[in-house]
């Protein structure tokens, strides 16, 4: 049977030779998973999100369809997405309450979320001021 030709590995920097599937050395392929796995969400919050927060979302969505932010803005942009104003972390009692629903466009949802949450894999939340903004 013949072998399979090594390849240099996707990791950043690394020399390394791979027959892996996947293009990593398994040095780099522990350090992708287990920076994959650091954003998935804690089994208790993980639950919350089942067949009942869809059907209370899609309810919501249907009674407030348009994104808040937008609307503020004077633009008329069908919502996508019902957020938690406040982060729930967890909080059964604040998850469900519905004064601390608001429903969003895809791109104001993402923009609140990467804001809170320290999202596009940062460690901590930059506050909005130290942010690098492209100069157009």
């Amino acid at each position: 049977m013949p072998y399979k030709a090594a390849k240099v590995c996707r990791g950043v920097g690394c020399k390394k030779a791979t027959t892996d599937k996947s293009g990593y050395c398994a040095d780099c392929k522990k350090a992708v998973h287990g920076e994959y796995n650091r954003h998935k969400r804690d089994k208790a919050v993980k639950a919350l999100y089942g067949a009942m927060w869809r059907k209370a979302s899609a309810a919501f969505l249907a009674a407030n369809p348009l994104c808040r932010i937008c609307k503020e803005q004077g633009k008329v942009v069908l919502a996508k997405e019902v957020d938690h104003i406040i982060p729930h972390k967890g909080d059964y009692d604040l998850f469900w309450d519905e004064s601390n629903w608001q429903t969003l466009c895809k791109m104001h949802h993402s923009q609140k979320t990467a804001k809170e949450d320290g999202g596009f894999k940062r460690r901590e939340r930059v506050p909005i001021e130290e942010e690098w903004v492209p100069s157009l």
